[in-house]
């Protein structure tokens, strides 16, 4: 290839709105600068603009090196900010270098390249435009995702965005049925495992059958009644033997997927009966109270958190809320489809997840959460707090911490003193 060129990748500088802070967007008060210029919002926009077209240039260079770097820069500016009428005017562009990317790149470009076609997806939301884009996308990441001559990292990344994008645009129920399919064809395989004495490879491919099986359970969430108990009847009696996998993301993966296949079933019938119920109690209370010393701490806390949730949602049919602060809303979870989604998008989104959750239309409506939230001056004036005010507050509860410290301390040391 020719000479790799020099390029500036997106920073945190572009991605702010008026200096406002790469995560949250506007979620954040504290972001805002005290008492600094004017920001001209247009010429900002334009300068954006500008460094998001060399980049879109940049990904049909000679070398790898450069598109992928172009990649993630693109990447980095799709998930912070929302440039629907910036990407509208290029989507067919944009798809024609991912496309490009997949096809002939190797395993870092393929994974940068469906990141961003995940990212895209987000950006256009559900309608024709998006549509379009998984017709010419779609059969590329299923070939990737089939492919066993491909690396196993490449495979994992078009699997996710094969579940994501077709999340996103699928209104054609033969479409959906099909990707699903095309899924479930790699994660079953990791079900040969406890037959096959000599699965070696098995360890090897754990990571693609994790992201394929939880790509599939997220589209499992949208769709009908009818196909989700054909789903239930197929795969319930079969999943729980993935939870004796000795991959750890595994595990977590079909323990997750379990306490949903469970919540959507209940709901479909009330009176749902699971013929090896205590069996696999007893195998969910095993992970949920693991003390083997083979395993590291970190993977044991992790696992023991997880799979307490999971127990209480299969046996007790009870689920932990949780609460997502996104600026002055409020969201929450408040089931396995919610959770799963959530999580799936804030794997893609990143730090940007909660201004996608404050300004994407096509994310509000997924998790119901109506229109933006517009916020005006004289309000986003009012949530502002200084800098002063911040170190007062700041050196308050330190000197909160350390006196509450020294107390601790002062009592241990007077242990084993007699008068």
């Amino acid at each position: 290839g020719g000479q790799p060129r020099n390029v500036q990748p997106f920073s945190d500088e572009d991605a702010s709105i008026e200096t406002m802070s790469h995560c949250s967007g506007f979620s954040d008060p504290a972001s805002f600068t005290e008492d600094g210029p004017e920001v001209d919002e247009e010429a900002t926009q334009e300068d954006l603009e500008y460094k998001l077209k060399g980049f879109i240039d940049l990904t049909l260079d000679k070398s790898a090196k450069t598109r992928q770097a172009a990649l993630e820069s693109l990447k980095s500016a799709f998930s912070s900010k929302i440039l629907y009428e910036f990407v509208m005017e290029r989507r067919m562009t944009l798809t024609d270098s991912i496309e490009r990317c997949i096809k002939k790149g190797k395993s870092d470009e393929q994974c940068a390249a469906a990141g961003l076609a995940c990212l895209l997806c987000v950006q256009m939301g559900s309608g024709i435009e998006s549509e379009e884009i998984f017709k010419t996308l779609g059969p590329v990441l299923k070939k990737i995702v089939c492919d066993g001559t491909a690396s196993i990292q490449a495979r994992q990344a078009c699997a996710t965005c094969l579940g994501i994008c077709c999340f996103i645009v699928t209104d054609d129920i033969t479409e959906l049925y099909s990707t699903m399919e095309c899924l479930e064809n790699i994660f079953t395989k990791a079900y040969q495992r406890d037959r096959d004495t000599n699965g070696v490879s098995s360890t090897h491919n754990t990571v693609l059958h994790v992201s394929a099986l939880l790509a599939w359970t997220l589209l499992l969430t949208i769709c009908p009644m009818n196909e989700v108990k054909k789903k239930i009847e197929m795969h319930l009696h079969k999943l729980p033997s993935l939870l004796s996998c000795d991959d750890l993301n595994m595990r977590i993966a079909a323990g997750e997927t379990l306490a949903l296949l469970f919540e959507l079933a209940r709901e479909t019938d009330a009176d749902f009966f699971y013929e090896d119920m205590d069996l696999l109690t007893e195998k969910l209370r095993a992970l949920a109270t693991d003390g083997n010393k083979h395993r590291a701490k970190v993977d044991k806390r992790k696992q023991r958190s997880v799979f307490r949730d999971v127990l209480r949602a299969v046996e007790e049919r009870d689920f932990p809320t949780e609460m997502v602060k996104f600026g002055p809303e409020r969201m929450y979870i408040d089931c396995w489809v919610k959770k799963q989604t959530y999580e799936t998008f804030k794997e893609i989104l990143g730090s940007g997840m909660q201004y996608h959750l404050q300004s994407n239309d096509f994310l509000r409506n997924v998790f119901e959460l109506g229109p933006p939230v517009m916020l005006d001056a004289a309000t986003l004036k009012t949530m502002k707090i200084s800098r002063f005010e911040r170190h007062l507050y700041n050196s308050a509860a330190f000197k909160a911490r350390t006196k509450a410290r020294s107390k601790c301390r002062d009592k241990r040391a007077d242990v084993g003193e007699f008068f």
